[in-house]
């Protein structure tokens, strides 16, 4: 069991995790294997922006369907140079390595490190476990924890919102607690949908969690029984002075009916302006974030665009005359990305909304979810998305209107009392403004 502070990034057996130590040194020289001798399956009809609980992680109706990858890799990759270096390693390994070597979990290790050596967190290969875990729906219901995360700036996976009420909230989970360790297994560089299907379980089973949370002076073992998580995605109440306020947790399947469901009771209590909180939205669907727009900007309208290394470009318009026409603003924080951003960047692109808060994270990429015929399949970043107005914000994330950083005394609670969050005010000022009032 661990004690003390969470280690730094210069120690030497946290630079690298099991499986991308594996990868990097053997699966560039065995990818003709798995580009060739793994027939393609499926027919996904979603491509991953982000996914639940990842960093902040959206799915995007794609029409298009699934890619199906090439089966002709790179020249590199048919090299006999290589393929008999990767014979050598083995015949090394077989040879000297002390302990007997399991060549099944080798073989998985190489698909993963060639995959992870690309640098990039939101590429990702699954082992046909790992798949089924990822490929949960997106329906706003799922077993696990009740809580979302990130990868931090240390390379672990940290805590961004847990939600009221969850397993998570019941075991003394709290924001920014940093995940170094699910049942022993050190998290360092781990990717992040790797992570969320090692913490998801069976329901009614028990994971042991090692926390990292500053002021603490050693880890935290946090022991979470694990439930069917059902996420509030849209929480909505009207305000003094009619002012609607609208909490958005995720862009689900479900979210975009129940946004507009919510849309329509407020203004049937004469709302005159509304708030969209979009704080701590890791993402969700691009077709939910969509539908969502479409209430707000009228049809024809370009919301969203991406954009592949091709220069192959693809638009997405409004598509309903059913529009509201008020003062918004917009709550969004460090951890409001992709889908969060997508929405709040459009809204500001056009005028239609005052953005408060703090920089948004910065996901400006689009994954694709290739299956592959063994049952694994590979979560791969096709292209970049830009707002209307041409901007990507890929590592920047949106500047707000009216910056305002949350009060440090809120930010240990999971649940905010409307009467005290002073950035919930400062919308609420910044629409009084527009009104007049």
């Amino acid at each position: 069991m661990r004690t003390g502070r969470i280690p730094q990034l210069d120690l030497g057996g946290k630079i690298v995790n099991k499986g991308f130590l594996r990868g990097f040194i053997a699966g560039l020289l065995c990818c003709v294997v798995l580009l060739v001798a793994v027939s393609c399956g499926g027919n996904e009809d979603e491509s991953r922006l982000t996914k639940k609980n990842s960093t902040p992680t959206v799915t995007q109706a794609q029409e298009t369907g699934t890619p199906t990858p090439t089966l002709t890799p790179a020249e590199e990759f048919t090299s006999v140079e290589y393929q008999e270096k990767l014979k050598q390693i083995a015949g090394v390994l077989d040879q000297y390595y002390y302990q007997s070597i399991d060549y099944n979990e080798v073989v998985d290790g190489i698909y993963h490190g060639m995959v992870d050596a690309l640098g990039d967190p939101y590429t990702v290969y699954f082992n046909a476990e790992e798949m089924a875990s990822f490929q949960e729906s997106s329906s706003g219901s799922y077993a696990g924890l009740g809580c979302a995360v990130t990868i931090g700036d240390d390379k672990y996976p940290k805590l961004t919102r847990v939600f009221p009420g969850s397993p998570a909230d019941i075991a003394g989970l709290l924001a920014d607690d940093v995940i170094v360790e699910v049942e022993g297994e050190d998290l360092y560089g781990v990717a992040l949908d790797i992570v969320v299907t090692k913490v998801r379980g069976p329901i009614g089973s028990k994971v042991e969690l090692t926390v990292y949370r500053a002021g603490e002076p050693d880890y935290l073992h946090i022991v979470v029984t694990r439930n069917t998580v059902e996420i509030p995605t849209v929480e909505y109440q009207m305000l003094n002075g009619n002012i609607g306020y609208i909490i958005v947790a995720e862009f689900d399947d479900v979210t975009a009916e129940q946004f507009n469901k919510a849309v329509d009771a407020l203004l049937d209590q004469h709302m005159v302006a509304l708030i969209v909180d979009v704080r701590s939205n890791p993402g969700g669907t691009l077709y939910t974030v969509k539908s969502m727009l479409s209430r707000i900007l009228s049809k024809g309208t370009l919301l969203v665009y991406m954009e592949d290394k091709y220069g192959k470009r693809e638009e997405h318009y409004s598509n309903t005359n059913d529009t509201i026409d008020i003062p918004i603003a917009v709550l969004m924080n460090g951890n409001s990305a992709s889908a969060s951003e997508v929405f709040a960047g459009c809204l500001q692109d056009y005028g239609k909304a005052i953005l408060v808060g703090t920089q948004s994270f910065g996901k400006g990429i689009v994954q694709t979810l290739v299956p592959l015929g063994d049952g694994s399949g590979i979560k791969v970043t096709i292209s970049s998305y830009f707002t209307p107005m041409g901007r990507n914000i890929h590592k920047i994330g949106l500047t707000p209107d009216v910056e305002v950083e949350l009060d440090p005394d809120l930010k240990k609670l999971n649940s905010i009392p409307i009467e005290d969050d002073n950035q919930l005010k400062a919308a609420i000022d910044a629409l009084k403004e527009k009104l007049g009032k």
